[in-house]
């Protein structure tokens, strides 16, 4: 029997986690983050910020690739059957830009339409 039976799937919408750009350490981090996700655990500050601009249950994961000099940020929806990864980059401003925000409403959007959720 699969041990992950009750896990969710990603859905890959925007973005991808891989070495480069991200380091080693840093794909393995995030990659383990999105696994306790992806079992229904919840992530919180400092790690995960809640991102209501974009929508019901969406978050941002913020992690840091000290080997790199980035801070890199994987946003999130949480759906009822799986985590959907709404845009993957590299921080490089106080505040989410409007156009990472923008993109990732019309993903969920999309989404939603598709998979049939409000």
């Amino acid at each position: 029997m699969d041990s992950h039976h009750n896990s969710k799937d990603i859905v890959w919408l925007s973005g991808e986690v891989k070495t480069p750009p991200f380091s080693q350490s840093t794909r393995i981090e995030v990659g383990f983050l999105l696994r306790q996700l992806q079992e229904g655990e919840m992530i919180s500050m400092p790690i995960a910020k809640p991102m209501p601009s974009i929508g019901k249950h969406c978050y941002e994961l913020r992690v840091n690739d000290n080997e790199n000099s980035k801070s890199w940020r994987v946003v999130y929806c949480i759906d009822d059957d799986a985590i959907v990864i709404l845009d993957v980059f590299a921080k490089t401003t106080q505040k989410t830009p409007k156009k990472v925000i923008d993109n990732c409403q019309k993903r969920l959007k999309l989404y939603d339409e598709i998979s049939g959720t409000d």
